[in-house]
């Protein structure tokens, strides 16, 4: 007989009529006479009574069986006003074990304490938990939101191949060796920046997809190997146009996802100004803890460490509180993974000043440093004296790690903000070279489109990266669709005639024949599901995720293969 309702469906409303249900067995209890079992599925919990007349059925039943039940919904004696179903339960007439269960290696029950790679080897197990189903149903919610977003805007959702061609300036590709041809292979796309941008040319106008995406590199918890993304693209639209776009998504789904209206637009921040005020270019908003330079403060200054600032810049962040040796120990080391050795301190605490510093501050630097921080109680102020950038990537670890040790970060507070006007190149000291900091095929900003191939360090693009509470959750830019901006571009970066025909001759030519100007931009679905559903890591929100090594516990994958299967693709390994 199949199940009549669900395990969180039943009521008092439903009392006296028979029913069937079917799921798992989270709980057995004996009390005297009578059996208690909760009975689970994705919907919810409901409880089984065994009396007197039908214990015996019980009697083998284990956690994580698969029952059939046939009962009478009754009233419970003690009510549970915690779970939907609690103030009924089931007076069981009739039983049916569908399959049985061995003892798990964990216990199926929310905020469990097993190891994640036990986790991720029973995955499957893993799933069954409340909260991690409650994840997934909140994701498929997520994508069904925003299908329906772009459909009433009339973007039209069209599929991008997953076998690519391998293009330079980006992140390492995952290759696949082609068998029908020997010796070349495919890559796996990074994003579908290329062919998004063809859709447009082609004259699809608006284009949106769900798309699954590869990069190989080093993975933490809001990096996968493979990632989904929302990819979209608009014809006729510029830079405002894409993010008043996805701007009004994502209050769409803030409204329907978690209940909160976001009625203001969301701030513009300028990438200087972010790096200059949060040190990093993907500030979170929850808190305030602002850097500042203080290279006036201390022109003067006797201190050994600030004295020979050549080419460096003294930042600083000021901590309403006195900071334990524990802590500044703790943030030192955090210096240090950000390539600096020093991290300097001074305490303020019924007008006295200690630390490192704060002994050798002058009367003069101590009234400035009081003003420029508004200091009205005990503080400790951390100092940093390095090359400007350096400096402020370093105070920004720290800054966001003082949200969390201070606490100072509230549950289901959330902060959006743009960030706009990136740099258009960035310099990398592995190749010695400025490359895009974007990709090369974003357009550079009106004031920099006459020199941003010569005036590499001050060059911007229109470019813009939507943030949500410290995470970078998706960013875009508007496309260059101008022929000879866009060869200026790639010999900026470096390639010459035959690189630009090699890797993108394909694309290019595609601009010969017509093409409107467009802008797009892509989301983390990942990060946007972690974020909503306030887990630590996107481990929790991908259904079977890798571990920080790259390995899928449950299936063993990557793993070795046959030497036949090598044979078939032309490859040795070394």
């Amino acid at each position: 007989m199949k199940r009549t309702h669900t395990c969180g469906e039943l009521s008092i409303k439903n009392l006296n009529e028979k029913v069937t249900l079917q799921g798992w067995v989270a709980k057995v209890r004996k009390l005297g006479a009578m059996t208690f079992i909760d009975l689970r599925d994705i919907y919810g919990i409901t409880q089984l009574v065994f009396d007197e007349s039908n214990v015996i059925k019980s009697t083998n039943i284990k956690p994580e069986f698969v029952i059939e039940i046939t009962g009478q919904v009754i009233e419970r004696k003690s009510k549970n006003f915690d779970i939907s179903t609690g103030e009924i339960e089931i007076k069981v007439t009739n039983l049916i074990v569908i399959n049985e269960s061995e003892l798990t290696p964990f216990e199926i029950k929310n905020d469990i304490e097993a190891q994640e790679d036990t986790r991720l080897r029973y995955r499957y197990l893993d799933l069954r938990r409340p909260e991690m189903q409650e994840n997934f149903i909140l994701r498929h919610n997520l994508y069904q939101l925003i299908r329906k977003y772009f459909s009433e805007n009339k973007f039209f959702e069209i599929e991008t191949p997953i076998f690519g061609k391998s293009t330079p300036e980006g992140a390492r590709d995952f290759l696949v060796p082609s068998r029908l041809n020997k010796g070349k292979f495919y890559a796996l796309p990074q994003s579908p920046q290329l062919y998004k941008q063809l859709f447009m040319i082609s004259g699809f106008d608006r284009y949106f997809q769900i798309v699954k995406c590869f990069r190989d590199e080093d993975l933490r918890i809001d990096r996968q190997l493979e990632f989904t993304q929302l990819d979209m693209e608009m014809s006729f639209a510029d830079s405002n146009d894409v993010m008043e776009t996805i701007e009004n998504l994502l209050k769409n789904i803030m409204l329907n996802i978690k209940g909160i209206e976001f009625k203001e637009n969301f701030i513009k921040m300028d990438y200087s100004e972010a790096i200059d005020k949060y040190g990093i270019d993907k500030p979170d908003l929850r808190f305030e803890l602002e850097i500042k330079t203080l290279d006036k403060v201390f022109e003067t200054t006797s201190i050994p460490l600030f004295k020979d600032k050549s080419n460096k810049s003294i930042r600083s962040i000021c901590v309403n509180k006195i900071l334990t040796k524990k802590d500044l120990e703790h943030l030192t080391e955090i210096a240090k993974q950000n390539s600096v050795n020093i991290l300097a301190f001074a305490k303020y605490d019924n007008n006295e000043w200690t630390g490192s510093i704060g002994s050798k501050l002058s009367e003069e630097e101590k009234a400035s440093l009081i003003n420029e921080f508004k200091i009205n109680e005990s503080s400790t102020l951390l100092f940093i004296i390095d090359d400007y950038y350096i400096a402020s990537k370093a105070l920004g670890a720290i800054r966001n790690a003082l949200g969390n040790l201070l606490s100072l970060i509230k549950k289901d507070d959330y902060k959006f903000l743009w960030v706009v006007n990136f740099p258009l190149f960035e310099y990398s000291d592995e190749e010695e070279r400025y490359v895009a900091a974007h990709h090369p095929f974003t357009m550079p900003s009106d004031e920099s489109i006459d020199n941003f191939d010569t005036d590499f360090k001050n060059a911007k693009a229109k470019a813009y990266d939507i943030v949500l509470n410290g995470f970078e959750l998706g960013g875009g830019s508007q496309r260059i669709t101008n022929r000879e901006i866009q060869n200026r571009m790639f010999k900026a970066i470096g390639f010459d005639e035959e690189k630009i025909k090699t890797n993108f001759g394909w694309f290019v030519d595609a601009y010969k024949y017509g093409a409107p100007y467009h802008s797009g931009c892509a989301l983390g679905l990942d990060r946007l599901c972690m974020l909503l559903s306030n887990t630590s890591s996107i481990r929790e929100v991908i259904a079977f995720p890798k571990n920080s090594s790259g390995i899928d516990p449950m299936t063993n994958a990557p793993d070795n293969v046959k030497l036949t299967q090598l044979d078939e693709l032309h490859i040795k390994t070394k």
